[in-house]
């Protein structure tokens, strides 16, 4: 693994402080970033597009139709 010098520095400082293994902080470092950029956004994003009424009026059409249950 390729990791410029100035940046194993401070992985190593970090590593100290939190008293684990570089290769520990590494790991953690790559499930966060994969947890934060794999959690399905992506997939969803643009799935309304192609609807004739906007989300918002989605929304208070079904909350008017709650309303008119009661």
């Amino acid at each position: 693994m390729d990791i410029p010098e100035r940046d194993r520095g401070a992985l190593d400082a970090l590593a100290r402080k939190l008293g684990i293994s570089r290769a520990e902080l590494v790991r953690r470092a790559i499930e966060l970033y994969l947890r934060q950029k794999c959690n399905g956004r992506e997939e969803a994003f643009g799935l309304w597009q192609d609807r004739a009424e906007d989300g918002v009026a989605y929304q208070d059409r079904l909350r008017r139709e709650w309303q008119d249950d009661r």
